[in-house]
């Protein structure tokens, strides 16, 4: 792309902003891909005339995705590695939203909403799965310390997501934890109907727990952690988090809050899978 050796942002990517990408820069160079239009009869805000995001052609490696993400402060796309390309946003199965619908939800409220609505229909025998906070959510966990620069932690972390041979998507996004919403992703569709409220969290992560969004599946995500809770206690609070945010992960797999959050504890990824 001669545009994009020149620096400019190729045409192609400008079609994802509303002003046509003006005075925005890219100088990396691009494997073959296209942009992404969400299905008119799947999302509604199709009305807005714009794709929901670029998507390549084939698997890239994650030097590339580092490279991509080092630009994000000029480029404003944020680079997401999506699993691979035989998904529903390859047909357009996405239903875009936009960043100013997830300023008006927060962790907190999410979190006691959705602690408050499983206790009302748990059985008593369920409860253990919740100790030893019981039926009074927690509330978020305070932040975590950063053991390393965000960045470069994310950039490690996409390598090894890279090696699943993934495509790379590209979103018109501040943030990585609005891209979610950008894009349309439903992962979670299972869960929560609607992802914004899901974007609110990952971005309270952003901020305590130096989380960058690195991949999507399906049914999936993956985020890299620079600060990670790293005694029991800190990780348990953190788990009852993560309880809310994909319950999958502990009923699907370590069965209570305390197996959990020794699973995550010091760990640099979190990894959400949505049955």
């Amino acid at each position: 792309m001669d545009e994009c050796e020149r620096g400019q942002l190729p045409p192609v990517l400008g079609q994802l902003f509303a002003d046509g990408g003006d005075g925005r820069t890219l100088s990396v160079e691009l494997p073959p891909g296209d942009v992404v239009w969400p299905d008119p009869g799947y999302a509604q805000l199709a009305i807005r005339r714009r794709p929901a995001f670029w998507l390549s052609d084939e698997a890239v490696r994650g030097e590339l995705w580092a490279d991509l993400r080092a630009q994000h402060e000029h480029s404003g796309l944020w680079p997401v590695l999506l699993e691979d390309s035989i998904q529903p946003w390859s047909t357009g199965q996405v239903a875009p939203d936009t960043v100013v619908e997830i300023d008006h939800y927060h962790t907190a409220a999410f979190m006691a909403e959705v602690w408050a609505d499983w206790i009302a229909r748990a059985h008593i025998d369920q409860l253990e799965l919740l100790d030893p906070f019981g039926p009074e959510c927690p509330g978020p966990a305070p932040s975590g310390k950063l053991a390393a620069d965000p960045g470069v932690v994310a950039d490690w972390y996409a390598g090894l997501v890279a090696e699943r041979r993934t495509p790379l998507g590209l979103i018109a996004a501040d943030r990585g934890a609005d891209a979610l919403a950008v894009m349309g992703w439903q992962g979670a569709l299972n869960h929560n109907e609607w992802m914004v409220p899901l974007a609110a969290v990952v971005r309270s992560w952003e901020d305590r727990f130096g989380a960058r969004v690195v991949g999507m599946g399906f049914n999936t995500l993956d985020l890299s952690i620079a600060a990670p809770p790293v005694t029991s206690e800190h990780a348990l609070h953190v788990a009852a988090e993560h309880w809310t945010f994909c319950p999958d992960s502990i009923t699907q797999g370590a069965g209570t809050l305390i197996d959990y959050a020794e699973q995550i504890k010091g760990r640099n990824a979190w990894s959400f899978w949505w049955d």
